[in-house]
């Protein structure tokens, strides 16, 4: 067996057993202590569902009311000068909304024209290089109450774009 098998087989146990270890030493109790982390993370989870609703329902609306097809119009002559294929469009859009909605966008690319295709090269790239902005504000500072998100939606905003904007420059420059 290669050592890094070995080693990603192995790593998370051994890290948990280290834990449980280090604390049990410590005299931590470490049972009752996981359970009342699990209550706390079950009673986040029942409060970022509302939030997280909302923002599927308003992609899907997005999506269904042809405004992706139209921006997209709009967008391809410009894309065209560069090489970008409008193809990679709708990804840039969702990437920062959804990653699971990136996700699937991702693998209906790679399906449709190949992982080795320009398309395919951009979108994992893409993926790989921005976040799930809009995800994060909506869902984690709802969950706690952040109401004055505007600066964290400028500067995460911005890094996908950079993000995206590198990920098209570094892939047309090394596999065009």
């Amino acid at each position: 067996m290669e050592w890094v098998t070995l080693i990603s087989t192995w790593i998370i146990p051994i890290i948990i057993g280290g834990i449980l270890f280090l604390g049990t030493m410590k005299r931590v109790p470490t049972y009752e202590t996981f359970v009342e982390g699990a209550k706390e993370g079950f009673g986040l989870a029942v409060s970022i569902i509302p939030y997280l609703v909302g923002m599927l329902v308003a992609i899907s609306v997005f999506r269904a009311s042809g405004a992706m097809d139209l921006l997209i119009s709009w967008i391809q002559p410009i894309l065209g000068v560069f090489g970008v294929p409008a193809e990679i469009v709708p990804l840039a859009l969702i990437r920062p909304i959804s990653g699971t909605g990136a996700l699937g966008m991702t693998s209906d690319l790679i399906a449709t024209y190949g992982p080795d295709s320009l398309i395919g090269r951009l979108a994992s790239t893409m993926q790989g290089s921005t976040d799930t902005t809009l995800y994060v504000l909506t869902v984690y500072f709802g969950a706690v109450g952040i109401k004055k998100m505007g600066d964290a939606l400028k500067v995460g905003l911005l890094a996908d774009l950079a993000g995206i904007i590198a990920a098209i420059v570094i892939v047309l420059l090394v596999f065009s």
